[in-house]
């Protein structure tokens, strides 16, 4: 097909957390995969590249936000609801209405597809305000605990990761024609083993036979991250302490530069966590919905110690519920969890097929599928 001929996929998203950027990535890469040459795909940094002052920003002023969790989720509840979204967007709009109409100037597409809650809203205002009829589908990235800001009237499909998540679009009177539960996107590698676990930790440099407990708090490296692995080297455990700080450029300093009593391996953000994941035993982690489901997809049992107060308190009851991990937000509890988990192999076995279980791995494949069929349907 003529590169100038292909139908134009807008994907809108935001670095507020890793799991939009990588929703949007695995989108495009089951597109390719799955209709190969047939798409120019866009990925458009709402914030960064279009927003006005001050709003611009808000993906920097996010990773300190998350350090407030109490201030974040009173936030995050006072302005859940249509009718608070409609009177912020009110609010609002005459500021962002110059930027919204560039973006799409700019970028014409067959599809706009967002990854993002906060564009939502905006995006149905300018499209009725423009008479634009461009198709356009949500993703959500958020798991159980889904805000009215990813709900949208003017969306033709919302793509959700849960049936807990389903129910919040039809609470807020979305058609259930236009709600579709696919799961949450992540990337093939995920589904993808590159060897078997002794092979990558050859290749990563890991021990061969010790269990290895993967520690992570999202891209900003975010939560209690630094006093866990302070606890699971003071107990001695027996085990490789494989860190991911993310962008936390002075966490991972800080890391680099204690004495571990234990084989510790410290990295900043990496690209190689689908590697990291089928290496490791235990993943810790803050419960955010990205990589929840990448542990679901690779069957890696997951200690959550830390959640976003707001969005992220029901990721720490379906995981629970579902017997796919364990809450456990106190440095104590974390040690004891890890300890009965490698003495305890079969419930930890038990917790693997759980994520296994949970995981919907073909989800970005599907989406890529519906956001064809919405090409196909508008012509």
């Amino acid at each position: 097909m003529n590169p100038a001929a292909r139908p134009r996929l807008l994907f809108l998203f935001s670095d507020t957390g890793g799991g939009h950027r990588s929703a949007a990535e695995a989108i495009i890469g089951a597109l390719e995969h799955g209709f190969p040459g047939q798409f120019n795909s866009e990925m458009v940094d709402i914030f960064h590249d279009y927003a006005p002052p001050i709003l611009d920003r808000i993906p920097d002023i996010y990773p300190p936000l998350t350090r407030k969790p109490k201030l974040l989720g009173q936030i995050y509840r006072l302005s859940d609801g249509p009718r608070r979204i409609r009177w912020i967007l009110n609010l609002v709009y005459p500021y962002i209405r110059t930027s919204l109409n560039r973006l799409l100037d700019e970028h014409p597409a067959d599809v706009f597809i967002s990854v993002h809650p906060l564009i939502n809203y905006p995006l149905g205002r300018a499209l009725q305000r423009t008479g634009l009829k461009t198709p356009w589908v949500t993703v959500v990235t958020d798991l159980v605990t889904v805000h009215t800001t990813w709900f949208c009237p003017r969306t033709n499909l919302i793509v959700l990761p849960t049936e807990e998540a389903r129910r919040v679009g039809v609470h807020w009177d979305i058609s259930p024609e236009r709600l579709r539960v696919v799961g949450l996107p992540v990337a093939e590698e995920f589904n993808q083993r590159n060897g078997d676990a002794f092979e990558i930790r050859t290749r990563l440099g890991w021990p061969l036979d010790d269990p290895v407990i993967l520690l992570m708090g999202g891209g900003e490296g975010i939560g209690q991250l630094e006093s866990m692995a302070a606890a699971i080297d003071q107990a001695r455990l027996p085990v490789t302490l494989v860190i991911v700080a993310g962008r936390n450029a002075p966490l991972k300093r800080r890391l680099e530069a204690r004495s571990w009593q234990i084989p510790t391996r410290v990295y900043g953000f990496v690209k190689e966590m689908p590697d990291f994941m089928h290496a490791a035993t235990i993943l810790l982690t803050k419960a955010g919905p990205g990589t929840i489901s990448e542990a679901m997809t690779s069957g890696l049992p997951v200690i959550l110690y830390s959640r976003l107060d707001g969005p992220e308190d029901g990721n720490v009851r379906y995981i629970v519920e579902h017997g796919a991990g364990i809450w456990a937000p106190d440095p104590g509890q974390v040690v004891e969890t890890v300890a009965r988990w490698l003495a305890h192999p079969e419930e930890r076995a038990r917790a693997a097929s759980a994520c296994l279980a949970l995981a919907r791995p073909q989800a970005a494949r599907e989406i890529a599928a519906l956001i064809k069929a919405q090409i196909k349907d508008n012509v």
